[in-house]
């Protein structure tokens, strides 16, 4: 049944109300925790099921993702420009993404939410946390989040594996360590801090992201099943 949306503060201003059809799976985790693999297994199962599904990541948008891109690459601007160019980000997925998605009765997938500026923007700004939290009060609660949560002494070889750390991954602008190597275990530690404590916060759900991707995947969908149920798809259908 249709729903009113649950917000973390208020509403964009110019946005009519509406009301919510669809569900809005959200998974968190640090770098190298494997959450775009877990998105698109995920995905594509919801999708055999009968679902239709969306999908939207950080700092993904058609209005910001180049202009984010270039600031990263030539490292030229300030924290406080970053954290505006991610919440312009956000803002321009949530409206033309993610509300209409909703509205429309799709499950919106989210690699990474509003609780990544709580973690990322609060250690680069040392700014209060009401603050930033403020600035993204518009934002839906999710139906779920998923939290991929592992320790630094397994993320050190998976983030290795997977092609190595790289200046922001690191944490390099925070000047956490005296080399990059250093400078990824101290960021990184902290950020895992900082997301463990909202989970408590915020009731994410838990999975162990040291484990195989299969054995990640089957827990993600016993706990989004939870929440979507089970759709039978036109294949499924054919055959009863």
């Amino acid at each position: 049944m249709p729903n009113d949306p649950k917000f973390f503060g208020e509403s964009l201003p110019y946005l009519k109300p509406f009301q919510v059809k669809g569900k809005l799976i959200v998974i968190e985790g640090t770098d190298g925790t494997g959450r775009s693999t877990q998105i698109q297994l995920l995905k594509n199962w919801l999708e055999v099921q009968g679902y239709a599904v969306i999908e939207t990541g950080w700092a993904r948008s058609n209005l910001m993702s180049k202009s984010i891109e270039m600031a990263k690459t030539g490292n030229m601007m300030d924290r406080m420009t970053f954290t505006m160019l991610y919440a312009t980000d956000f803002a321009d997925r949530f409206e033309n993404q993610i509300v209409p998605a909703l509205k429309a009765g799709h499950i919106v997938l989210a690699d990474r939410y509003v609780y990544t500026a709580y973690v990322r923007d609060r250690m680069r700004e040392n700014a209060d946390p009401k603050w930033i939290r403020d600035l993204f009060s518009f934002a839906i609660v999710p139906d779920l989040t998923i939290y991929l949560k592992i320790g630094i002494d397994q993320l050190i070889p998976r983030v290795i594996e997977s092609g190595g750390m790289n200046y922001w991954e690191a944490g390099l602008d925070l000047h956490m360590g005296q080399d990059l190597f250093d400078s990824f275990v101290n960021y990184q530690s902290v950020l895992i801090q900082e997301y463990d404590k909202l989970s408590k916060e915020f009731g994410f759900e838990s999975v162990d992201a040291s484990k195989s991707v299969d054995d990640i995947h089957e827990k993600i969908r016993e706990k989004v099943k939870e929440v979507v149920g089970r759709k039978p798809s036109a294949a499924a259908k054919a055959k009863a």
